[in-house]
């Protein structure tokens, strides 16, 4: 099945006539936003009807995201807010590293795991060293793609065993600062991409007399699925071909370097969703490391990549949002798959070694939002009918009257070519302003009825399937897509959304959501659904004065590195949480960027931008001394304030 397409079931939605004498509950809500199927057993609905995290799963202690987000503003911390649990970190580490030791005691496999992080994936600091430190009793290793994610990683404190592997390409720099790190005393592996970094490798080595650790990458035949499936196969930007790999053993041979190819590795892709597609590589790039042993190559390391993946809809799907196989599943195939090849050559069983990012990172993450205005479509206030007024325009009058379970698919046909008809009487200047904003009202009135009426049925209408769509609220939320979920805007990922409070109510309301850029794009309207892509998320009324907070949610990979300044909104704020038996704790409040810092970036000085204002200021006729002196206090505030929103 394409990765885009996947059977639509049309289900009731909460929230309409038929279920409002039903209590709503903890668990209601739970199914209303799938938190069980997608949470992992990190969230869940606590019987107050507030969202609760439990870093360290679900018989581990809890906390309620709204009381911590509370306490942020009590505090005076602006949203929007990026919540992170350290535990979180911790705990998928462990249950990698765990699921392969269990795998390799279950088919008796003949060697170890080695796990590396590769720190493209999130490279704060907070999330490094945390994996570093948690990652030491497992000898867990880190992986760079630059110069800068090498000279960040070797400072870290990792087991002596811990692999850092350098992948990307390389300039001498790059291969100088690797081998130096070699020479430290660091378990480091140069992993080739490209054939011309092998004369490199071969001429820096001999200048700093230091045996290398070389890595081959191999480029796969086989290729993932989701979203990421062309980046591999034989188009793939990385990677060797088989002839290549010939000639780069006849070399080291020649050179009397073939000792120093350690590592064999390959890469199928970020996000595999079909486990099927990882089997086959796994027993690819598995007989090519049969066969470089055979040539004479000691290869002690299978680098078998990234790609396991994230269930972000809950729906266990080769859907490119999902994931249809389990851990546990992913690290027995990748064990047994590689035992089985080398067993029928004879060969010994390698290291195995795995590049997942995404899966360690994403849950340990929410991104908080405050829903600061709503937008609704017209038609829910009373509509009088004027004395004078256009017969088409009295025609909706009756329809919107007139509209029953019975006939409300004729009505709502007859009312949308009304409206139709009433847009070219206007264009024709036939209609009067007035008049249109009624039948447009009206429209929308027949509209919602219809809807109504329809959700009474099983199977509602193919042709109004997109009216839930358009009767949707539109939440504006204090922040922006381009910062902060730059892969929604991207590449349509999905990721889940949920209130943080009122979970034991019914959300009675559907909507999407807009961020406070100028940009149309800066918009989201797809949710996550286990047989479908909503498009509305449900949700509560909003009462004035009361703060209602949006957590999104598997938000660790990738999008701290990715976000934006559009509009020149920056970094939020970071709030590092650890949860134990007496609550919780924030151990770090890391401000959001400040204007001055997101000018900056665009070539400005702030000090320089201040005179010139100040120059303009004073030479204005129209502002009073007091004015100027307020106007230049405002000015400098906000270059030294957030870029978002606030009070």
């Amino acid at each position: 099945m394409p990765p885009d397409i996947r059977p639509v079931a049309c289900a009731r939605r909460p929230g309409f006539k038929l279920e409002k004498l039903k209590r709503f509950t903890a668990k209601d809500a739970e199914e209303t936003y799938l938190v069980p199927h997608w949470a992992a057993g990190f969230f869940r609905v606590g019987e107050d009807g507030e969202l609760e995290v439990t870093p360290e799963g679900p018989e581990g202690p809890s906390a309620s995201l709204f009381e911590i987000v509370q306490d942020l503003r009590d505090e005076g911390r602006p949203l929007p807010v990026m919540l992170r649990f350290p535990q979180i970190l911790q705990a998928r580490l462990v249950a990698l590293n765990e699921a392969f030791r269990r795998a390799i005691k279950k088919y008796h496999y003949q060697s170890e795991y080695r796990g590396l992080y590769p720190v493209k994936v999130n490279q704060r600091r907070m999330v490094v060293e945390t994996l570093a430190k948690a990652g030491k009793p497992y000898a867990y290793g880190l992986e760079a793609g630059s110069k800068a994610e090498l000279a960040l990683i070797l400072a870290q404190d990792l087991h002596k065993e811990a692999l850092i592997a350098c992948n990307g390409f390389k300039d001498d720099d790059f291969i100088r600062l690797a081998l130096m790190g070699k020479k430290l005393g660091k378990n480091v592996v140069i992993t080739l991409e490209k054939f011309a970094e092998l004369e490199r490798v071969i001429r820096i080595a001999q200048e700093l007399s230091v045996e290398p650790q070389i890595g081959i990458r191999y480029k796969l035949k086989t290729r993932g699925t989701g979203q990421w499936e062309e980046s591999g196969g034989e188009s793939a930007k990385f990677g060797f071909t088989t002839p290549e790999i010939i000639r780069a053993v006849d070399i080291l041979a020649e050179a009397g370097m073939l000792g120093t190819i350690a590592m064999l590795h390959s890469h199928i892709g970020s996000q595999v969703t079909d486990i099927r597609r990882i089997k086959q590589a796994v027993r690819e790039i598995a007989q090519t490391y049969v066969q470089l042993r055979k040539l004479g190559a000691p290869v002690r390391y299978l680098n078998l990549g990234g790609g396991l993946a994230v269930d972000y809809d809950g729906s266990k799907t080769a859907f490119y949002a999902s994931a249809n196989y389990s851990l546990e599943e992913y690290a027995e195939d990748l064990v047994y798959v590689s035992k089985e090849v080398c067993d029928g050559h004879g060969e010994p069983h390698p290291i195995l070694v795995t590049e997942s990012g995404r899966a360690v990172t994403a849950y340990h993450s929410v991104l908080v939002l405050e829903v600061i205005d709503t937008i609704r479509p017209p038609g829910e206030e009373k509509i009088e009918q004027p004395r004078d007024t256009h017969p088409v325009v009295k025609d909706m009058f009756d329809l919107a009257r007139g509209i029953s379970a019975k006939n409300y698919r004729e009505v709502y046909h007859d009312a949308f070519a009304n409206k139709d008809t009433i847009l070219n009487l206007y264009d024709l200047g036939l209609i009067s302003l007035r008049d249109r904003a009624t039948a447009e009202a009206l429209f929308y009135q027949i509209a919602r009825k219809t809807l109504r009426f329809a959700l009474e049925f099983d199977y509602p209408a193919d042709e109004l399937e997109d009216l839930q769509k358009m009767l949707a609220d539109k939440l504006v939320c204090n922040f922006s897509l381009f910062q902060s979920l730059p892969d929604s805007w991207a590449i349509k990922q999905m990721f889940p959304i949920v209130p943080l409070s009122r979970l034991n109510e019914r959300p009675t309301r559907e909507a999407t959501l807009v961020d406070i850029t100028c940009d149309s794009d800066g918009k989201f309207d797809r949710f996550i659904d286990t047989h479908d892509v909503r498009n509305t998320l449900p949700v509560h009324e909003i009462r004035p004065g009361e703060p209602y907070y949006l957590g999104v949610f598997l938000t660790g990979a990738y999008q701290d590195v990715l976000g934006m300044s559009h509009n020149l909104f920056g970094r939020i704020g970071e709030a590092h949480v650890v949860v134990d038996e007496d609550g919780y704790d924030i151990e770090r409040f890391i401000l959001g960027e400040k204007a001055r810092r997101v000018i900056e970036k665009m070539g400005y000085e702030d000090d320089e931008l201040a005179e010139a204002v100040e120059k303009l200021v004073r030479s204005s006729k129209k502002l009073t001394p007091a004015e100027k002196g307020a106007f230049m206090e405002q000015y400098a505030r906000e270059l030294v304030g957030y870029t978002y929103l606030e009070d």
